[in-house]
């Protein structure tokens, strides 16, 4: 099947071209950019006053299947996820039964082939049935399909067990992932400890309860020669850390979440369980940190921590509700609106986080560019366009967002995965 992209303005990791350009696709990869004529008897798409960029990655969402089909399924989340402009994501490993063996990774990639809308990949669990108490079968996870390994949701406590898993995914290849919280300094913590958690009366998680897991990964690192990746990172201090890491060369990267670089922990005072993430939302001082930090370059990644629960789950009071906030089709407007509009980043440089980037820390050579010769996973984006978060337009299987109400700026308007139209905002365009 062929299809044909008009007027493309493509924005890449670098800059915007200047020229507009016609983007031929054949058989789910880039055959041609030109500036000249193409035929005109295939089906073709008018990207005229948009956009065009390359597919977002998702390093971190949680489509919930196996176990909890009824908060979101891959379809579901799948379904959200290109509405967003993604085109391939990673699933974290905490579902019901945990993504710890072969069998379970095969089921996952069978069912997202079956939904055929993206690229799915199960992260592995870092150990077996995230306990952690034994690592799971690197090898056999890495042979199954899983690109990545993690304990998201939960934290490696036992030093010497990370420092074996850094050692063994060296080895294999994986990418680990690690989610950075010291359980016995966060315990019972529902929000941000601070003068916020004093005044509510609530439960505070202490700042430190994720730097000395963040400080412990990056010597662990350095000891080792190993790379590491750090998981929704949301505080000031993470960001010292991790930049005097980079700066010794030591190979750390990591990731930050449109929530933790827009919301802060005074929104809590509502006490709407949807502001109710792990880790919390943090201080406003820490959420300019991030921006800035986002800004320089030592977050490498945007990623969404998209995370759906039921109407039922998070209707109960705050201390009780699950923590997380879905994510994946707002996270395009609010990085724009939060970023892009505040000069914190210029498109070129959104490319960089969102598509690149992820791609090069995947090792995923074909994807993160729009380029003659790589996968056609595109997204075309309308930069002015202006639209309000409402829980009814979620395609999601869940709604529970802090952003509903909210009005953002820049609306994905195609998403192309392997040549193929698999989100349109509207019809007029295509022919």
């Amino acid at each position: 099947m062929s299809l044909l992209i008009k007027n493309a303005k493509i924005v890449g990791p670098d800059k915007i071209a200047l020229k507009a350009q016609n983007i031929l696709i054949e058989k789910g990869m880039i055959k041609e950019i030109t500036g000249e004529e193409c035929p005109s008897n295939i089906k073709t798409i008018d990207a005229r006053g948009c956009y065009v960029v390359p597919g977002f990655i998702d390093l971190h969402v949680h489509f919930r299947e196996p176990g909890r089909e009824d908060k979101e399924t891959i379809e579901t989340g799948s379904k959200a996820a290109v509405k967003g402009g993604f085109t391939t994501v990673l699933c974290m490993p905490n579902t019901t039964p945990v993504i710890d063996n072969k069998l379970i990774v095969e089921g996952i990639m069978k069912e997202a082939r079956r939904v055929g809308l993206l690229n799915v990949i199960p992260v592995g669990a870092i150990t077996k049935g995230q306990k952690g108490e034994e690592l799971s079968d690197l090898f056999e996870l890495k042979e199954a399909g899983c690109l990545a390994v993690s304990e998201d949701g939960a934290t490696v406590q036992n030093s010497n067990l990370m420092r074996l898993a850094m050692d063994y995914c060296k080895m294999t290849g994986l990418f680990v992932m690690d989610h950075c919280q010291d359980g016995f300094l966060s315990q019972g913590g529902v929000m941000n400890e601070g003068y916020h958690s004093t005044v509510l009366g609530m439960k505070g998680d202490p700042g430190i309860s994720e730097t000395v897991v963040v400080a412990r990964d990056i010597e662990l690192s350095r000891y080792l020669n190993a790379p590491i990746h750090l998981v929704h990172m949301s505080l000031k201090r993470s960001m010292e850390l991790i930049q005097q890491a980079k700066k010794q060369g030591i190979q750390v990267t990591a990731e930050a979440c449109p929530h933790h670089f827009s919301l802060s922990d005074d929104m809590v005072a509502s006490f709407n369980t949807s502001f109710k993430v792990n880790p919390p939302l943090r201080s406003k001082e820490d959420v300019s940190a991030i921006k800035k930090a986002i800004k320089d370059g030592v977050i490498d990644c945007i990623s969404t921590d998209h995370a759906p629960h039921t109407r039922e789950d998070k209707e109960q009071d705050f201390d009780h509700a699950p923590f997380g906030m879905i994510g994946l089709e707002t996270a395009l407007g609010v990085t724009v609106s939060e970023l892009v509009l505040q000069d914190y980043l210029t498109w070129p440089q959104l490319v960089q986080r969102m598509s690149l980037k992820p791609a090069e820390l995947l090792q995923l050579d074909n994807k993160g560019k729009i380029k003659e010769g790589f996968d056609a996973d595109i997204t075309i984006i309308d930069p002015e366009a202006e639209w309000e978060v409402r829980a009814e337009d979620f395609v999601s299987k869940s709604s529970n967002s802090p952003f509903i109400g909210r009005t953002l700026k820049s609306k994905v308007k195609y998403t192309i995965y392997g040549g193929k139209v698999v989100y349109q905002c509207y019809t007029k365009s295509i022919n």
